[in-house]
């Protein structure tokens, strides 16, 4: 079962907490997640950005949207419980509770108002309509964008040369940690025209091993002969290990031999690498970046 979104975790959550239990957003996490029958791969499903997963990120935010309209209360550091308010609201029986449904209270109008933005009066909504947290939308936004430039970013390498795509492929091979210094790697990438082999680089600084190289800017699919024929070349060198990596995509067939054959071949597509020029900084720059902060608690503990 999907995740609810946030909005829809405010009435159980308040349900909850009702009866004067004190609790914590943990507490919350492990009700919700057996009110709605999630699995365990959906209670340990991550934001984009790694760092906590959806389902807490979603009751965290309930909890302090119920918070502001006076509905829970803060009992000390971490814990909650209904207040007076969330008992009247509960005893009235309401189907749901949202940001709607929140405006008849004056201390979260007084919030919603303060943050001085339209998210906050209209929450942003993921493709199927349901309303997201703000770090779902940032990392939302985030996502997009990196599938634009990922995008263009591939039309920019399909449009260079073959010696620019050779140099590319260098580069970013180093800044993954392999060849050395570009100087080394440079040397030995692109000179060899062995027997489909189109380079030999270190498989670290030290060069205790080595990994050979084929790089194909295509726009042709790659297919099983072509793997075999870089395979059969990894023999050839008594190797065991190389990266075959092309602007366009593999085959199917080509996938499954590369994953039956002994020697270990890894296979890089064009989207693949995009990502990678990405995540490694070959190609782009930053433009901007935003600090994501938050409370620092242990500040505010007096002796």
């Amino acid at each position: 079962m999907a995740i609810p979104d946030f909005q829809t975790l405010m009435l159980p959550i308040l349900r909850f907490a009702s009866g004067g239990a004190e609790r914590s957003t943990a507490d919350a996490v492990s009700a919700i997640a057996g009110e709605f029958m999630l699995t365990e791969t959906d209670a340990e499903q991550l934001l984009p950005s790694g760092r906590q997963t959806v389902l807490r990120n979603r009751v965290a935010w309930a909890i302090t949207y119920l918070k502001k309209a006076g509905l829970l209360e803060k009992v000390r550091r971490g814990i909650y419980r209904v207040s007076a308010r969330g008992e009247s609201v509960l005893s009235s029986h309401p189907s749901r509770i949202d940001m709607k449904f929140l405006e008849q209270f004056p201390e979260y109008v007084a919030f919603r108002d303060l943050r001085h933005t339209s998210a906050a009066e209209a929450p942003d909504q993921d493709s199927a309509g349901a309303a997201t947290t703000p770090e779902e939308g940032l990392d939302s936004a985030y996502q997009r964008l990196r599938v634009d430039l990922e995008a263009e970013l591939l039309d920019q390498v399909m449009s260079a040369s073959p010696a620019f795509f050779e140099r590319l492929v260098v580069e970013l091979l180093v800044q993954m940690g392999y060849g050395g210094t570009l100087r080394e790697a440079g040397s030995v990438v692109g000179k060899s025209g062995d027997g489909g082999i189109d380079g030999i680089i270190k498989e670290d600084k030290l060069g205790l091993d080595v990994i050979y190289v084929q790089a194909k800017r295509w726009e042709a699919t790659v297919g099983r002969p072509e793997i075999q024929k870089f395979a059969g070349a990894l023999q050839g060198h008594r190797a065991r290990k190389g990266v075959f990596i092309t602007t366009s995509d593999f085959s199917r067939d080509a996938k499954e031999y590369a994953s039956i054959i002994d020697s270990k071949i890894v296979l890089i597509d064009g989207v693949m690498l995009a990502a990678l020029m990405v995540d490694h900084n070959v190609g782009v720059s930053t433009v901007r970046a935003y600090e994501m902060k938050k409370i620092d608690s242990d500040y505010f503990v007096e002796d």
